[in-house]
């Protein structure tokens, strides 16, 4: 690309890159409304649709920063079925900011059959940094951190065996995601294939009012969890294998 042309595609004073269509995935908030770029509501504000995972969430967050514009539902459940027609409308021309619940769309949330359609189809698609939980959960669990694997979420069945015994001689630290209710059964889990002393963190409700990170043994945040009612999101870190 020239400079002629890098300088067209990124505009002085305009959150959009050039002309034609375009596809933005904007990190949203895990918790504090207040964690989301500027640029990230500039882009809201400018596009010509917002595509939403849940939009009764994401409204939330957009009447807050007083953004008003149409916003369709864009999930796992009805991503196959819009994406010819997002894709067209988006090759024609439509600028679009796809948001999920929390977090940085496509991991572990839906994306990235509508950023390889768009790649297929040579529309512009561009990724906002910020929030994404994984990322203060490992920093803070005090664990290493110069190399690691994101896992997400386990399989709840199928394969999840297999998965277990492959983790058990993973040597960097791992990341997963959770739901509150299959926290302590995944923990027992932990210990059967890894060991109760492996080391690990439990990260919830990141950036809100009742932000916790239970630190020790999986044994030790076992028991604790185990002892009480878990509710929020859920992010846990585990060490790798000596």
């Amino acid at each position: 690309m020239s400079d002629k042309q890098s300088q067209n595609n990124n505009t002085p004073g305009s959150p959009f890159r050039g002309l034609g269509g375009m596809l933005y995935l904007i990190p949203s908030p895990i918790g504090n409304l207040g964690d989301i770029t500027f640029r990230a509501v500039e882009i809201l504000r400018s596009v010509d649709l917002i595509l939403a995972e849940d939009t009764r969430t994401s409204s939330v967050l957009l009447n807050h920063y007083q953004v008003q514009k149409p916003i369709t539902p864009y999930h796992q459940h009805n991503e196959h079925k819009i994406l010819a027609h997002l894709t067209e409308q988006l090759a024609g021309g439509k600028t679009m900011a796809l948001l999920t619940d929390a977090g940085t769309p496509g991991i572990s949330d839906p994306a990235f059959l509508l950023v390889r359609e768009c790649i297929k189809n040579n529309i512009k698609v561009e990724c906002l940094p910020g929030a994404t939980a994984f990322v203060p959960a490992l920093v803070n669990s005090g664990l290493p951190i110069n190399s690691f694997c994101f896992e997400g979420f386990l399989p709840l069945k199928k394969g999840r065996q297999t998965m277990m015994k492959k983790l058990a001689t993973e040597e960097r630290t791992m990341v997963f995601y959770e739901s509150p209710m299959r926290l302590v059964k995944t923990l027992n889990e932990f210990m059967q294939y890894f060991g109760a002393e492996r080391h690990c963190c439990v990260s919830r409700e990141l950036t809100k009012k009742f932000e916790e990170n239970a630190r020790g043994t999986l044994q030790e945040v076992h028991d604790h969890f185990n002892a009480k009612t878990v509710k929020g999101e859920i992010v846990i870190v585990v060490e790798g294998k000596h």
